[in-house]
């Protein structure tokens, strides 16, 4: 009887590779489906990861990018993958927006997905065009008090963060403002520098370039902390008494399939935090706007559930239909 229960251990654990150091190098790959295209921050702190993870533990790390249908196509990929590691999920503040912005989904992302660790968190900012007379945030707030109604503020498309960051910027100040959505980021600098578009809301590390350069000046960053990349540029909260407590960054964050076996995601969550504090890491990360976090997946559950939270609220509060 003890022979067979040892062998049926045996079996178990040879069907998890991440459980048997030294099979890895033998196991299949690691697949991290990116829900976006190459070349963005997201698909690039993905790719600095997995480089460190195959590198340290011997395991091939593939990237599978699979854009499209605000995520949906990648998460419902890795929803129904076999709970065995090997597929994970780069979740982003578009997993927490879609539950409040769509009607309904194939999966849910607190019921079908298994938190392993958060990745990094990076900036957004408030841009005006260089020449603008507008110079600060303070004046931007003023000016929208003063003439409600009359300011505009682009962003890229309906229900992204930077649109839903600009609409609780919006409530948060109690500023009556109109939210222009633009169908790219590029299509949102071209309206702001050409005068179309009063203000924008954008991540920020893409164009940290044109606002040394003199195309663009960040008001404000919508984070909790100012960045060394902007000195003198202050946060929202310290720009208006209204806004104390906003606080708005991107994120990404691994996953994996629910039922994952929990000694699997404690070995996940330890290999990518090791990569997470290798030096070389942070340096492509910093490189990237992105500051580096990990953690454990407990913390990343409760960011989830408070982000799907506070985006349904934004979402209903704005009037946005659910698509």
């Amino acid at each position: 009887m003890q022979r067979r229960r040892f062998s049926g251990t045996l079996l178990a654990a040879a069907a998890v590779p991440w459980l048997l150091p030294h099979a890895r190098a033998a196991s299949q790959p690691l697949r991290i489906v990116v829900p976006f295209g190459p070349g963005g921050v997201a698909d690039l702190t993905a790719r600095s990861v997995a480089t460190r993870m195959a590198d340290a533990t011997g395991q091939p790390v593939v990237i599978d990018n699979k854009p499209g249908a605000g995520g949906v196509v990648a998460a419902t990929t890795v929803a129904q993958a076999a709970p065995d590691g090997l597929t994970l999920l780069l979740m982003s503040n578009a997993s927490a927006v879609s539950e409040g912005l769509f009607k309904s989904l194939p999966y849910s992302a607190t019921k079908d997905f298994a938190p392993v660790v958060l990745l990094g968190t990076f900036d957004l900012a408030v841009l005006v065009a260089h020449e603008s007379p507008i110079r600060s945030m303070k004046e931007l707030i003023a000016q929208a008090k003063a003439q409600p109604g009359k300011l505009n503020i682009g962003t890229i498309a309906i229900g992204s963060t930077q649109h839903l960051a600009a609409e609780l910027l919006k409530t948060t100040l109690g500023i009556d403002v109109q939210v222009v959505p633009f169908n790219g980021s590029g299509a949102v600098l071209n309206a702001l520098r050409g005068g179309q578009v009063d203000a924008a809301v954008e991540i920020l590390a893409p164009v940290v370039a044109q606002i040394s350069g003199k195309a663009l000046r960040a008001l404000a960053v919508m984070g909790d902390r100012p960045v060394p990349e902007l000195p003198g540029v202050p946060t929202v909260a310290d720009s208006d008494p209204a806004a104390k407590g906003y606080n708005v960054t991107s994120w990404n964050a691994l996953a994996a399939p629910a039922r994952t076996p929990p000694a699997v995601i404690a070995r996940l969550n330890k290999d990518v935090n090791a990569a997470l504090a290798a030096p070389d890491v942070k340096q492509r990360l910093a490189s990237l706007g992105v500051q580096p976090h990990g953690g454990t997946p407990e913390q990343l559950a409760a960011l989830l559930a408070s982000e799907i939270q506070r985006w349904s609220s934004v979402i209903q509060r704005a009037g946005i239909p659910r698509q």
